[in-house]
């Protein structure tokens, strides 16, 4: 594929840790394009989580963003330049098989889809890693957290919101199909999630408080010091050793919920995708979108919604 759409990961994805405090830091440096993670920087994002995973300098992560969003979800632009090119080139890099000898699954086969859909289950593919860290993980909300970074929020120990956070998932109106339904239920209630997958709204900071998917809300101005001060408090409790065995107690709870089932099933209804048969109103990626353009053809469609429902700050704010 063209290369012109990637950012380098270790410029775009920072990583730092400071030993005397045990708190590590991976920060999205993409602000132009939201913080949306390309699959190279998605790949590095997980291996970043399995160092520190067996890192004795780190007991606490802090996951943010650069600039006035935490992220919009993954690199749209990036994955349709890849199935322009052909359905086997995203496999092809979010595998990393080039050079590979490797004969793909026939293109209207069910593997041709599912394996894909079954790769963003993977914790190697950076989107589900982070329900797998055995530390302390915080995320820094703010602005869009979507998609992808939705993931992240859900799979946190601790979220830390700015007031201004808008959190969803753009699936719910135009790309995929069931991503990670089971544990987001869970999460939030089963009630309220549904509101947020049938209308396809972006829930605010206050409603995912009141959700009790976020731990704490504040002005923009004082996130970062929220943040630091929930961290410092998590890297003075417990010994490493026992956050790890609490966080055991934790995974297990989760897995007698159904958690990484619920990742299996989410991974088999995105494999049926194919099948969907759009209706008029829908913009489904593939499907007269590269004629028209990503960017118009999601403006577009964000514009159907009313103005409190719809996906972009700016359509939004013009509502008012």
């Amino acid at each position: 594929m063209t290369k012109n759409l990637q950012s380098d990961p270790e410029e775009a994805l920072l990583y730092v840790k400071d030993p005397a405090t045990k708190i590590a830091t991976i920060t999205l440096n993409r602000p132009e394009q939201l913080n949306a993670p390309t699959v190279g920087m998605r790949l590095r994002y997980a291996r970043l989580l399995d160092l520190a995973n067996v890192d004795d300098d780190v007991k606490v992560i802090v996951i943010r963003g650069v600039g006035d969003d935490f992220g919009s979800g993954a690199d749209l632009p990036e994955l349709a330049a890849l199935m322009a090119e052909s359905p086997e080139a995203a496999i092809r890099e979010e595998l990393g098989l080039d050079g590979a000898d490797v004969t793909y699954p026939p293109r209207r086969s069910y593997r041709a889809g599912a394996t894909l859909g079954q790769w963003y289950a993977d914790p190697r593919s950076g989107c589900r890693t982070l329900q797998d860290f055995k530390k302390i993980s915080i995320v820094e909300a703010k602005g869009y957290c979507y998609g992808w970074h939705f993931y992240q929020a859900a799979d946190a120990d601790l979220v830390i919101a700015s007031d201004d956070t808008l959190f969803g998932h753009p699936a719910f109106r135009y790309v995929g199909w069931g991503p990670r339904m089971w544990a987001w239920a869970m999460m939030m209630g089963i009630r309220k999630f549904q509101e947020m997958v049938f209308t396809g709204r972006p829930f605010s900071a206050k409603e995912m408080y009141e959700c009790n998917f976020v731990n704490s809300v504040v002005q923009r101005s004082e996130l970062e010091g929220e943040v630091a001060k929930y961290a410092t408090a998590c890297s003075l409790s417990r010994p490493t050793d026992a956050v790890v065995m609490q966080k055991a107690f934790f995974q297990m709870m989760k897995q007698f919920q159904g958690e990484y089932m619920g990742s299996i099933m989410s991974a088999f209804l995105e494999s049926m995708g194919g099948g969907v048969r759009p209706d008029r109103q829908d913009l489904m990626l593939g499907v007269d979108v590269y004629d028209s353009g990503l960017n118009k053809a999601v403006k577009v469609n964000d514009n159907q919604y009313p103005p409190e429902f719809r996906l972009s700050k700016s359509g939004r704010t013009k509502a008012q």
